[in-house]
């Protein structure tokens, strides 16, 4: 059966992750989906994570991704006439201008701005926008977040984006420029707002490397490795008790607390080696604390829930295991795939095509989503930004939080201003993730409160949710009661495991997913425990979802009936993490933790300049590079080994060219050592402090942090979407709500309450403007 997105022909022009994953999610939809190569085909082709001798066959990470795509070699103006997106990663010198094509540019640093052409790798682009000096412990250097996240993370923007693009096109005839940068994706995803955080603080002294490792997240166990989160104060103190330290209950920020967190530490890694992995997550699961094993390529194909929910299949070719998309529409999964393409094996077989007729072209075009109407009934992070980008993108989001229990991403972000009024508007996070949204409060609890929701169900084209199952349908909101209320209405389900399966009750959050997924296992020192890679979870399965919500909306306009969306967070996880499945499976490799080393990028890692703290980030990718990098050191005699203009020699001494790097950075100035290494066409970056990284001179010059100015927390600079889109030249147009803000004017303007009505409601504490607390 054709999918949902079969009328769309996608034009994919990248080689490496980020492209080949956007047009994956495309392709997955059904839509067609013609990847241009150059003659020696896409050299993603070649790699794999453990350098396997391939012996001329195709990665198998390579036919994952291409999977049900058709290739060509030639002009790519031979192929985007008539294509509705065109997705490219910078390699085009000049863009196709037609009416109605969406561009989708996935780059380092953003296609515009001032670093457009910079040499880069994922290495460097995690060095520039703070990730990579957020990541480790004090007494070593800062160590990279592993598997290419930043790619498989700017692809589902990239996707998201571009679908919704395409969605407005196909109405208004009006193309789109969507120009993705890798860097801003990953300053999102891994550095926590906390820059905004810093600017809510007045900006305080930063006396020490801003590099930490969470506490409790990674522990041993008596049999392999363990993941912890506690978001909320409640979910610490149980651990508290959990590890049999009831004494520190009833202090939650004590872990803040240099010279008590080690005693803790000692008490949390003395119970947890006392138990097996399953014992220590059946126990703590008793207490409702978000804990997961640490997943692996090899233990994730077995795991009891994965195999329940049926997340990995056989690839096409039969060669190895592969997630299947992380989301079901009405029950099912989509991606029924064909198998990758040779090089150039559709040459002169791609039918012309011609883009179909715009169905509104006279109406006005506005913001993109303008028209949706939007139900969000999420929390926390992942929810709050996947409806975020329909917020930004000119949606009526409406937020719903209750008096009684208000979004959780407040008080767990909230913890310094407790003391103030309205400490609960304070959140670094909900004033990042929640602008362009209007905000209301409602009981759930109290049928009068679950009357006026069912009655804005009724309005929407969108309902969203992501608690575990058990809450929505224990308010009878189930599909089938959603669906009786609206016949039309899209319900996204976004719990963290999914509505079935033996762990669908499990409680779960951005960490638990890094530890599950197997994130965790391959990000860190190569001698050390595994490390969560500290927030990439959530705004991936904010996209994946917002992806996922555009395609069901595609579906009910095609059909005319409302559709059910699935979207567990963990499931859009294991599909950024799908590397380490598909190389065990494929080859018998288990891919581990290397520290800054990333096969195929050598030398790569981070090395001490003149001064405190100065970590130059260099990665070579080519031959070419290495010879550039050569002439910028002045050509020393340790370099002069002709063996060493190959990757397979410099792999084998890669430990003496990082002693020869070091030795020359040492005696000179970071900003003097990389501008010299970018004139020689080598990817370098500074490793930047993500406390103070909106005044980092790219991300200033492409507006990617705009300022809000807050009734109650006054004016900050808050990061906005990781792209820039023509037309739209800010993305901020109202703060994220007050709690209960626009009570009265959602409930009278869509619901027409008096204001008699209201003040009952409010009196009776249905709905309210202050927290219960």
């Amino acid at each position: 059966m054709a999918g949902p997105l079969s009328d769309i022909r996608v034009v994919e022009v990248s080689t490496g992750i980020a492209g080949g994953y956007a047009a994956k999610l495309f392709a997955d939809a059904g839509a067609d989906v013609v990847k241009v190569e150059p003659p020696g085909g896409d050299p993603l082709r070649r790699w794999t994570v453990s350098d396997v001798d391939l012996g001329g066959a195709d990665s198998a990470l390579f036919q994952h991704l291409a999977a049900s795509k058709r290739s060509v070699v030639g002009p790519v103006d031979d192929y985007v006439g008539g294509a509705d997106v065109l997705i490219e990663d910078g390699t085009l010198d000049v863009l196709p201008e037609q009416a109605g094509l969406v561009v989708v540019s996935i780059t380092p640093y953003g296609r515009s701005g001032p670093w457009a052409r910079r040499p880069a790798t994922e290495f460097t682009v995690q060095a520039e926008c703070g990730s990579l000096g957020a990541r480790g412990t004090l007494e070593r250097p800062p160590v990279q977040a592993g598997g290419r996240i930043a790619e498989w993370v700017s692809g589902a923007y990239g996707a998201a984006a571009g679908l919704a693009a395409a969605s407005h096109a196909r109405r208004t005839g009006t193309g789109a420029h969507i120009d993705v940068s890798m860097a801003e994706a990953m300053c999102i995803s891994t550095t926590l707002f906390t820059d905004l955080m810093m600017s809510l603080m007045g900006r305080p002294p930063l006396p020490q490397p801003p590099r930490v490792v969470e506490f409790p997240s990674i522990l041993p166990t008596k049999d392999g490795w363990v993941g912890f989160n506690t978001n909320a104060a409640q979910m610490f103190e149980d651990f508290l008790v959990l590890i049999g330290r009831e004494d520190m209950v009833g202090h939650a920020m004590i872990r803040m607390d240099p010279t008590v967190r080690p005693g803790l530490e000692a008490s949390a890694e003395a119970w947890t080696r006392q138990h097996t992995t399953d014992e220590v997550i059946e126990q703590a699961s008793l207490f409702r604390i978000p804990v997961a094993p640490v997943g692996d390529g090899q233990n994730l194909l077995v795991h009891e829930h994965l195999v329940a929910r049926g997340i990995y299949t056989t690839s096409p070719s039969g060669e190895f295991q592969r997630p299947r998309p992380g989301y079901r529409l009405n029950g099912a999964r989509l991606g029924a795939a064909t198998q990758a393409p040779a090089v150039g094996e559709h040459t002169g077989h791609v039918d012309p095509r011609v883009r179909p007729a715009p169905t509104a072209p006279t109406a006005p075009t506005g913001l993109p989503m303008a028209g949706l109407k939007v139900l969000d009934l999420t929390s926390w992070w992942a929810g709050p930004a996947g409806t975020g980008l329909f917020a930004q993108l000119g949606a009526d989001v409406i937020h719903v939080e209750s008096i009684q229990r208000i979004d959780g991403m407040r008080p767990a972000a909230a913890g310094y201003f407790f003391t103030r009024d309205q400490w609960w508007e304070w959140s670094n996070f909900f004033l990042s993730i929640n602008v362009d949204k209007r905000g209301i409060t409602i009981n759930l609890n109290d049928p009068r409160g679950l009357d006026l929701v069912k009655r804005l169900i009724a309005w929407a084209d969108v309902v969203a949710e992501n608690f575990t199952p058990r809450v929505m349908e224990g308010f009878g909101l189930d599909w089938e009661a959603v669906h009786a209320i609206n016949p039309r209405v899209v319900y996204a389900r976004l719990p963290a495991y999914g509505i079935d399966g033996p762990w669908r009750d499990r409680v779960g959050f951005a960490q638990t997913m890094e530890a599950m997924s197997g994130l965790a296992s391959i990000t860190g020192y190569p001698d050390g425990p595994p490390m969560l890679p500290r927030g990439p979870c959530d705004p991936n399965g904010a996209m994946h979802a917002a992806f996922a919500i555009q395609v069901a909306l595609a579906a009910r306009d095609a059909t005319g009936e409302g559709q059910f969306v699935e979207a567990p967070l963990i499931e859009s996880a294991l599909n950024i993490a799908a590397q380490q499945v598909v190389e065990y499976s494929a080859y018998g490799n288990l891919v581990t933790r290397t520290g800054n080393r990333t096969p195929g990028f050598v030398p790569q890692g981070v090395y001490p300049c003149r001064g405190d703290e100065r970590w130059l980030a260099l990665s070579v990718a080519s031959d070419a590079q290495w010879d550039g990098l050569v002439k910028a050191l002045g050509g020393p005699a340790w370099a002069a080994d002709t063996s060493l203009r190959s990757h397979a020699g410099r792999s084998a001494r890669a430990d003496d060219i990082d002693a020869g790097i070091a030795a020359w950075a040492a005696d000179r100035e970071l900003d003097d050592a990389v501008a010299l290494l970018i004139d020689h066409g080598v990817p370098a970056g500074a490793v930047n402090d993500f406390r103070s990284i909106s005044s980092h001179p790219l991300f200033q010059a492409r507006g990617f942090f705009e300022t809000i100015d807050h009734p109650v927390v006054g004016k900050h600079p808050v990061s906005v979407l990781p792209l820039r889109w023509s037309g739209i030249d800010h993305w901020i147009r109202t703060n994220a709500p007050r709690v209960g803000q626009h009570n009265h004017e959602v409930f009278k303007e869509i619901l027409g309450l008096s204001d008699t009505e209201i003040a009952a409601l409010e009196t009776a504490q249905v709905i309210g403007d202050r927290p219960i607390t």
